[in-house]
Formats: C-alpha cells, sequence, structure tokens
C-alpha cells in the first residue's frame, strides 16, 4: 500500500504518547512502521484494556460453569482478536479523526495527519484488520458470533463521542468492554446477571482510566472543542474518580457473587477483585491531573490492575 509523502520528522520518530523503547520503532522494518502504528502496535496498552475484560469474561464463567479445554482456545481467539480489532478500532478511529489529530501536539506525527498513510490506505488496512478479526469470531459459537457483530455499531459511533457528548470515555467503555460478554457467551452460549455487572463495572473502570489518559490533552482540547470527561470533572477530577473507581469495586464483587462460586474459589476471586480495588487506591494517591506525564505512566498502570483480576479469576475457576 502507498503512503503520502511524509513530513520528514515523522517518519523515524516516536509518536507522543508510544513508549521509548517499543518494538515497533526498534525493529520493525521502516515500510511496516506507519501501518504499525496506525494500527497502535507500538503503544500496547490498549490492546491489553481491550484484552482484559475478555479474559475476565472467561475467568468469570469458569467460575460459574466448570473449566473446559475450549477455554483455551477462547483465550487464544479473544487474544488474537483484541490485536487485530483494536488495530481496526484505532484505524478507523485516526481516520475520522485525521483533522483534530494535526491540530494536537500528543497526536500530530500520527500517520495520517503526518502524511505516512492516506486516507484510503487506512480504509483498505481497516478492511484487511475486521476480515481477519472476523474469521477468528466465527470459531466462537452463535452466540458470541451475534455479539460480536452488534459490537460494530458502538465501534462505529465511538470516534464521534466527543463530538457530541461530555462523556466519550463511556462509550469507549461500551466497546473495549465488550469482550467480557462476548467470552462469557463464547463459554455458556448465552449471557447472565454475572457478566451483565462485569460489564457495567468495566465501563466504570474505562471512565476511570481514560479519564486520567484524557487530562493530558485536556488544554489543546478545549482549543480545538473536544469533549471530555477530564475536562467536564476539571478541578473536581479525582472526586468523580474515587466514585467510579467504587462503582468499579462494588460492582465486580456484585458479579463474583452472580457467579456463585464455593469455597476456596470464593476466596480467591473476591481477593482479586480486593486487589484490584487496592491498585486503583494507589493510582488515586499518585494522582495529579495537572503533570501529563504521571497521567500516562497511571494509565498504563491499569494493564496490571487488569491483570490481578484476570488471572485470579482464571484460578478461581480452575480450582
Amino acid at each position: 500500500m502507498q503512503t503520502h509523502q511524509a513530513r520528514p520528522e515523522a517518519i523515524n520518530r516516536t509518536v507522543a504518547d508510544a513508549p521509548p523503547d517499543n518494538w515497533v520503532d526498534l525493529y520493525a522494518p521502516e515500510a511496516w512502521r506507519p501501518w504499525l502504528r496506525l494500527s497502535r502496535a507500538d503503544r500496547p496498552i490498549g490492546t491489553w484494556l481491550l484484552l482484559l475484560p475478555c479474559w475476565w469474561g472467561i475467568g468469570l464463567a469458569m467460575i460459574a460453569d466448570h473449566a473446559r479445554w475450549f477455554d483455551l482456545w477462547i483465550a487464544l481467539a479473544c487474544t488474537l482478536g483484541a490485536l487485530l480489532m483494536r488495530g481496526a478500532g484505532c484505524t478507523w478511529n485516526d481516520i475520522t479523526d485525521r483533522h483534530i489529530d494535526g491540530s494536537v501536539a500528543r497526536t500530530r506525527l500520527r500517520p495520517i495527519p503526518s502524511g505516512q498513510v492516506t486516507v484510503r490506505g487506512a480504509v483498505i488496512w481497516m478492511a484487511a484488520q475486521s476480515l481477519a478479526g472476523l474469521v477468528i469470531l466465527l470459531t466462537l459459537g452463535k452466540a458470541a458470533i451475534v455479539l460480536g457483530v452488534l459490537s460494530l455499531s458502538i465501534v462505529a459511533i465511538y470516534p464521534f463521542a466527543k463530538r457530541f457528548t461530555w462523556w466519550p470515555q463511556v462509550f469507549l467503555g461500551l466497546a473495549f468492554n465488550w469482550g467480557m460478554l462476548l467470552a462469557w457467551a463464547a463459554h455458556i452460549g448465552n449471557l447472565a446477571p454475572a457478566p451483565l455487572l462485569a460489564y457495567v463495572a468495566g465501563i466504570c473502570w474505562t471512565v476511570f482510566y481514560d479519564t486520567i489518559y484524557a487530562h493530558q490533552d485536556a488544554e489543546d482540547d478545549a482549543l480545538i472543542g473536544v469533549k471530555s470527561t477530564a475536562r467536564l470533572f476539571a478541578e473536581n477530577s479525582p472526586k468523580y474518580l474515587l466514585g467510579f473507581a467504587v462503582l468499579t469495586v462494588l460492582l465486580l464483587l456484585a458479579s463474583v457473587a452472580a457467579a456463585g462460586p464455593q469455597g476456596f474459589a470464593a476466596l480467591l476471586a473476591y481477593a482479586g477483585v480486593l486487589a484490584f480495588a487496592a491498585h486503583l487506591a494507589w493510582q488515586l494517591m499518585n494522582f495529579d491531573q495537572h503533570d501529563g506525564a504521571k497521567c500516562l505512566r497511571l494509565f498504563r498502570s491499569n494493564r496490571d490492575a487488569g491483570l490481578i483480576v484476570a488471572l485470579t479469576w482464571a484460578v478461581a475457576g480452575i480450582v
């Protein structure tokens, strides 16, 4: 696929919010870098945050039912699907935001606004990733397939949410936590209160971590008229973040109760949620909305927070 004549400074420069030692900038062939950056392969935290609710869903399903060998494939399929669909979603986001991204310091070197990739090339790249994701989805059963198709409407709307609502983080949460429902359905074959409670918990968690992330762009967003919960909450952000953290933890505890674990499995599942709560508390104690670098570090730390729940629930589902 052909690229535009890129700005000279964009070709070999790390995108602002990518880790400086990311594998794309260090090892990927130069010709591949714009496409991998378009899929955010240089910023894997987004893939983790899309994948973790899927793993939560598998663990919760095993707690409610029992572990099966097919769960290994569900976990692998969700991992591959998260890589592909996060890439497709980010490509779609960059297509719709190409004019805004050029006006924001953190995003002006992204592949489309910097001229590394054409809009036509981005559309083809998005379609290729989506089709590969569809092939994987077709292996997970009818209920999961239906849920996967339904998720596309949320993914399509999300990039526009910041133009018409102060709560785009809610739309991101609706999309990023859909894997909770899909993974549960792939194991169980239907939905139930437990995954629905965990899904709402995931949405609250997304509002929590993405508000922290959005504080990096609050000043630029105000200048160009882009809405976010970071701008909405403003100086009251610590209070709102505390509220969403509490809601997340309470809903996760309720989802475990609805799944009905017994004995050691119950102890482990609840302990995982409480350890997750401690991680959110640590983030709140270290939060400084005026320090963009710290906001980015705290945002990235949510991979570890989510892994606590994923791993403890997986073990609880096996024992």
